[in-house]
C-alpha cells in the first residue's frame, strides 16, 4: 500500500550558514499505530550493516548483507553491536526488525527521523532515540544533524542511523584495544559509550556557536549592518533546535537511571549519571549563549540607535553653521536698488564689500564650531 505524504516547506540555517530551504515530510493524521513510512531524506544509495562481535580477549568487525548472519553471534555468549546505516529500505529493515522481534511502534519511530529524543523500556530492549549534531559542513556551513535511534538488548545493541557519518569511530578504535571496559562490560556500557560520544558533540557544537557569538559582538560593537541582525536570529533558532534536542534527552536518561532494568546494571548507571551530568551542562550553555544572543540584539539595536545619534548630531551642527550664513547670504542677496531704497546698503558698492562678508561668515562658523567643541558636541 502507498500512503501519500505530507510535506510543509520550512526555513533552516545552519549556525553559520545561509538560509536553505528543507521540506519535512510528515505521515497524514488518522494512519494506524505502527504504520512504517521513511519520513526523512534517501542519504544513501543502499542500506549497510556493520557487525561488532566481542568480548574480553577478542574483537570481531565484518559486514553483513543479511541480518541471519548474524545469528550465530546473537546466540554466542559475546557481545554484539550492529550498526545500520540508512533508514529508506524499509523491506530490509523490516528483516532487522522481525529477526529481533522490535514492537511496531519502535519501528514507526525508527524511521520518522524527526522524533523528540526519548528513552523508551519495552519487554526485553530500551529504546533510545536522541540527535546527533555530526558538526558544520565546509561548503555550506550548514549544521549538520541526523537522527539516531538505539536499540539495547540482553547481549546485542542496534544502532540506525541515516548515513554512514563516522561518528562512532572513537567507539570503534576503543574496542580495538584488549582488556578496556568497553570490552569487559556489557552491552549496557556500550549503549552508554555511544550516547556519550552524542553528548559530547553536543559541547563542539556550543563552541563553535559560541565563536560565532563572539564574531558578531566584535562586528555589532564596531560596525553594525543589517546581516549581524540575520545572524542573531539564526543564532536563536540553533540554540532552540540544540534546547529542544537535549532538554528531553535530560528527561529520559533520568527516567532510565531512577528507574529498575534488568539491561541496566548499577555499575553502568553511574557513568549514565555523568552522561546526566554532561547534558546539564549542555542546557546550562545552551541557556548562558541564548542570554548572550538576546544581549547582542539589544547591544545591535543599541549601537545601531548611537550610530543613528552620532550621524544627526554631525547633520544638526552642519545645518546649525549654516543658518546664519544663510542668513547673511539673503540679506545681501535681497535685490533691492540701493538709489531707490531710503535704507542704503554701503556694501553693496564697496570695494571689499564681498571678500568682507566671506571673513564674516568664516568668523561666525569659526565661533560656533569653538563653542560646539567647548560644549563637547564635537
Amino acid at each position: 500500500m502507498q500512503y501519500k505524504i505530507r510535506k510543509s516547506a520550512v526555513q533552516i540555517r545552519g549556525l553559520f550558514g545561509p538560509v536553505i530551504q528543507h521540506r519535512i515530510k510528515r505521515k497524514p493524521p488518522g494512519q494506524a499505530p505502527g504504520t512504517i513510512l521513511h519520513t526523512g531524506i534517501k542519504r544513501m544509495e543502499e542500506l549497510k550493516m556493520t557487525l561488532h562481535d566481542f568480548d574480553e580477549n577478542r574483537y570481531e568487525n565484518i559486514s553483513i548483507d543479511k541480518i541471519t548472519d548474524a545469528e550465530r553471534y546473537i546466540k554466542s555468549a559475546s557481545k554484539t553491536w550492529i550498526q545500520i546505516h540508512g533508514l529508506h529500505d524499509i523491506e530490509k529493515l523490516k528483516e532487522i526488525w522481525n529477526f529481533f522481534d522490535i514492537h511496531p511502534l519502535v519501528q514507526e519511530d525508527i524511521v520518522s527521523v524527526n522524533q523528540r529524543p526519548k528513552v523508551e523500556p519495552y519487554d526485553d530492549i530500551i529504546f533510545i532515540v536522541l540527535r546527533m549534531i555530526k558538526g558544520v559542513n565546509t561548503s555550506n556551513e550548514e549544521l549538520q544533524t541526523e537522527q539516531l535511534s538505539i536499540i539495547l538488548g540482553k547481549n546485542y545493541v542496534l544502532s540506525f542511523q541515516e548515513s554512514d557519518d563516522t561518528l562512532f569511530e572513537p567507539i570503534i578504535r576503543r574496542l580495538l584495544l584488549n582488556n578496556t571496559r568497553l570490552r569487559r562490560l556489557s552491552c549496557d556500557y556500550l549503549a552508554y559509550a555511544l550516547l556519550d560520544n552524542v553528548v559530547d558533540h553536543y559541547f563542539s557544537a556550543l563552541d563553535m556557536a559560541g565563536e560565532h557569538i563572539e564574531s558578531i559582538e566584535e562586528e555589532v560593537i564596531s560596525n553594525p549592518k543589517p546581516l549581524n541582525l540575520q545572524h542573531i536570529h539564526t543564532l536563536r533558532r540553533d540554540l532552540i533546535f540544540l534546547r529542544k534536542s537535549v532538554w528531553s534527552l535530560r528527561d529520559g536518561l533520568n527516567s532510565l537511571i531512577r528507574d529498575e532494568s534488568p539491561l541496566i546494571s548499577n555499575d553502568v548507571k553511574i557513568y549514565l549519571r555523568d552522561v546526566y551530568d554532561h547534558i546539564v551542562q549542555v542546557i546550562d550553555s545552551i541557556e548562558n549563549h541564548r542570554e548572550m544572543v538576546f544581549s547582542l540584539y539589544d547591544m545591535y539595536m543599541s549601537s545601531l540607535s548611537n550610530r543613528m545619534n552620532e550621524i544627526m548630531k554631525v547633520l544638526t551642527i552642519i545645518a546649525t553653521i549654516f543658518i546664519p550664513l544663510t542668513f547673511i547670504a539673503g540679506v545681501y542677496g535681497m535685490n533691492f536698488n540701493p538709489e531707490i531704497s531710503p535704507l542704503n546698503m554701503p556694501e553693496l558698492n564697496w570695494e571689499w564689500g564681498y571678500p568682507a562678508s566671506l571673513l564674516i561668515m568664516a568668523t561666525v562658523a569659526a565661533i560656533m564650531m569653538f563653542y560646539f567643541k567647548r560644549k563637547g558636541w564635537l
